[in-house]
């Protein structure tokens, strides 16, 4: 594994993203609630740039009593990247599919030290 400088941390602010080209692969590093999160900016569905979609809360189904369809709220202890192509939605901490666990996004790692922040490819 080779580390590769991306940026200095103050150019990614918290809840920002920066889009990278390393090499023919482009990465996208996002900050939120001060962790790093690398992905490569490919959506494994269509090829789509991911790493550029909204980020949102999951969206989740409340039910009622009778276990009924009530209405939809949002998890905010769970973040999504959505793909700007076609919406399909990723984890933004493991990088999973929100549908289907086993599609996931390539995921790198993100250092951060002297100055720098760092991928390792």
């Amino acid at each position: 594994m080779t580390e590769t400088f991306l940026c200095r941390p103050e150019d990614l602010p918290e809840h920002g993203v920066r889009i990278v080209e390393i090499g023919d692969i482009e990465i996208g590093v996002i900050r939120h609630e001060g962790a790093l999160h690398a992905y490569r900016n490919v959506c494994p569905h269509q090829g789509g740039p991911v790493c550029e979609g909204v980020r949102i809360a999951k969206v989740r189904a409340e039910l009622d009593e009778q276990r009924r369809f009530s209405r939809h709220d949002f998890d905010a202890d769970e973040m999504h990247i959505v793909c700007p192509w076609h919406g399909w939605e990723f984890r933004l901490d493991t990088g999973e599919a929100a549908g289907d666990p086993a599609i996931r996004l390539h995921r790198y790692d993100v250092v951060e030290r002297d100055g720098g922040l760092y991928v390792e490819i």
